[in-house]
């Protein structure tokens, strides 16, 4: 017995030694962006780290060694920015990219400048580690030069456009579709056209619009901070998340760590009530949900009717994600609830279909639980969720605009009738669940490799060192070409005045 205890005060002492002060923002206001957030950080502080996270989500129970720092105007600014997820689905994609740029830049400045933020930035408080969610929100670099901590990304989505620039490698548009465009990898000549303009104006945008102006916002509250492009790439590393299931590969560096999957929790007993309904439902159940974000009482009175008119034609039950208290037309086959446990819904074995928005999360846990879906995307990466899926042939995707035609329901019936999708969830889901280790316990390796290695900077590529054009060789396609061509020019040239030289004396001659 004494040797237990010698070894548990050991393990004590070691634990405490190795703990570390982490700062988590996870700024948005959306459930599905935070639960990302939270799962990192909770686990981070069971292992006995000292967590800070700044949120507009409101905590729901104290945390042993987290401590909250509540942003509680967020959703009031993000509402003010009249940013319309609905309406997004009809733009095109560089429109979009205007939009969502416009939309969140506030939020950030509201994030920086609340009450609460503020004393945290004017404290005399250190950190060993920033932990930032992704989204145009470069602004928040700052708080890893003010608190001299290393930085780490959380992207909520697979390499982009800016993690690919952020970490130094870049991915050619031929096969890395913009979010935007709703292309998959797989692109004929017209859609990798479109995708290489889109892919440029993007480049643009971000480098001669969103990083000056997210610039001025980090030296309005870090007047000490150097110029963002001095440590916009100064990141440790970035967790992405995403995972082959859900995804085609590409090229990573050994920075990039795939996670895709890892708030994936155990699964939960339901609500009595809704144990009882999907029990009783032999024939099977639909699952309709848009997410945590979006809301399916804002979709229009038309698509709506089409979606219940759908619904009603069904052989089996359908349980909804419905926000109100009743719906307007409900078939007596049709359960609404406010708020679902999806995760556990999805793995009721009487669950034969999904209808979702396409979001990653909801996406990842479908695969999980080897449901195939139908996908209605309305903005973002959710298109390119959808492709995905659609190429492994284990969904269909809906447009937003399709659903009061005839698509809906053939969709559905499709997914139902022809096992074929059934079978590519399921092997989609093996897929998802192979893994040398828990994507939950890989992130908080890294994180914590990280920190045993002072900021893992060996794993940096030496393109971060590079200018842009020493990046692509440019300046030595210039050399190679001024090589070739300065004989050439010089021939020419000579040739010209010796020639023009001989017409000069001939002209001389027969003067004379």
């Amino acid at each position: 017995m004494l040797i237990f205890r010698v070894l548990y005060i050991v393990c004590e002492i070691t634990c405490v030694t190795n703990a570390a002060k982490i700062l988590g923002i996870f700024h948005l206001p959306s459930y599905s962006h935070y639960q990302l957030g939270e799962v990192l950080l909770k686990e981070l502080a069971s292992r006995g780290h000292d967590v800070t996270v700044i949120t507009p989500m409101e905590e729901k129970q104290k945390i042993k060694n987290i401590r909250t720092i509540y942003v509680d105007n967020a959703m009031d600014v993000l509402k003010e920015s009249k940013l319309d997820a609905f309406t997004l689905a009809d733009e095109s994609a560089i429109t979009s990219i205007f939009q969502v740029a416009k939309s969140i830049t506030p939020l950030i400045e509201n994030t920086l400048n609340h009450t609460n933020v503020q004393k945290l930035i004017k404290s005399k408080e250190k950190f060993d580690l920033v932990i930032l969610e992704r989204l145009i929100n470069e602004a928040f670099h700052g708080f890893c030069f003010h608190f001299e901590a290393h930085c780490i990304i959380s992207s909520p989505i697979p390499p982009s456009l800016t993690a690919n620039t952020q970490m130094g490698i870049f991915i050619p548009p031929s096969y890395l579709p913009e979010m935007h465009t709703r292309f998959s990898s797989k692109m004929n000549f017209f859609e990798r056209l479109y995708n290489g303009i889109v892919h440029v104006i993007s480049t643009l945008v971000f480098h001669f619009q969103i990083l000056p102006a997210q610039n001025e916002l980090m030296h309005k509250y870090f007047p000490a901070v150097p110029h963002l492009t001095d440590v916009f790439y100064n990141v440790s590393l970035t967790l992405f998340n995403s995972h082959i299931s859900t995804s085609t590969p590409i090229p990573v560096l050994p920075n990039m760590i795939d996670i895709g999957g890892y708030h994936i929790k155990p699964v939960k007993a339901l609500p009595p009530d809704l144990q009882e309904y999907l029990d009783n439902a032999k024939e099977g159940v639909a699952f309709f949900s848009m997410g945590s974000y979006l809301r399916s009482q804002d979709l229009s009175d038309n698509r709506r009717e089409a979606i219940l008119k759908t619904f009603a034609a069904l052989n089996v039950k359908v349980l909804w994600k419905w926000e109100n208290e009743s719906l307007p037309g409900q078939p007596p086959n049709v359960k609404i609830i406010k708020w679902v446990p999806q995760n556990d819904v999805l793995a009721h074995p009487n669950i034969k279909l999904f209808i979702t928005h396409g979001g990653l999360l909801s996406t990842l846990e479908a695969i999980y639980h080897g449901v195939p879906v139908v996908g209605i995307p309305i903005y973002g990466d959710q298109y390119l969720n959808m492709r995905i899926v659609e190429e492994n042939n284990h969904g269909i995707t809906v447009g937003l605009s399709d659903l009061t035609g005839d698509q809906l329901p053939k969709a559905i019936n499709a997914v139902l009738q022809d096992p074929k999708y059934l079978d590519n969830a399921r092997s989609r889901s093996n897929i998802l669940r192979d893994n040398p280790q828990n994507p939950l316990e890989k992130a908080i390796f890294w994180i914590e490799y990280v920190l045993r290695h002072n900021g893992a900077h060996h794993l940096k590529t030496a393109a971060l060192n590079l200018r842009w054009y020493q990046h692509f060789l440019l300046d030595v396609v210039a050399f190679f070409a001024v090589l070739v061509t300065a004989p050439i020019l010089i021939c020419y040239v000579t040739y010209k005045t010796r020639r023009s030289s001989r017409k000069n004396y001939t002209i001389k001659e027969k003067e004379e």
